[in-house]
């Protein structure tokens, strides 16, 4: 069963640009961990301190593997620092979510 990651960001929305690059970085690194990037959204119109990351995997067991190579990967590391230091992540949840079939 195919499992995705919904990732809800509330950004500061003074740094957007930031959040931007930390999102198109991980266009390259989360694909290169293993994980289905479905895509990053950012703040257009209305909200603008919302943003979302949506990422499937085969099932959890890939996910927690994923998560591990991660941990590991220089730039994926990279990534995490920077968006310490910068702090223009305020808040983060990540909901698991399954998609819904036919009946058999």
């Amino acid at each position: 069963m195919t499992v995705t990651v919904f990732i809800r960001y509330r950004i500061d929305p003074f740094k957007r640009a930031a959040f931007e690059a930390y999102a198109r970085n991980w266009l390259t690194i989360i694909p290169a961990c293993g994980g289905e990037l479905l895509g990053y959204w950012m703040p257009h119109e209305g909200t603008n301190d919302i943003a979302f990351g949506l990422i499937s995997f085969d099932s959890l067991a890939s996910y927690e593997a994923y998560r591990a190579r991660l941990r590991s990967d220089d730039a994926g590391r990279a990534n995490f620092e920077m968006a310490e230091r910068g702090q223009f992540i305020l808040a983060e949840e990540r909901s698991f979510l399954r998609k819904v079939e036919p009946a058999a």
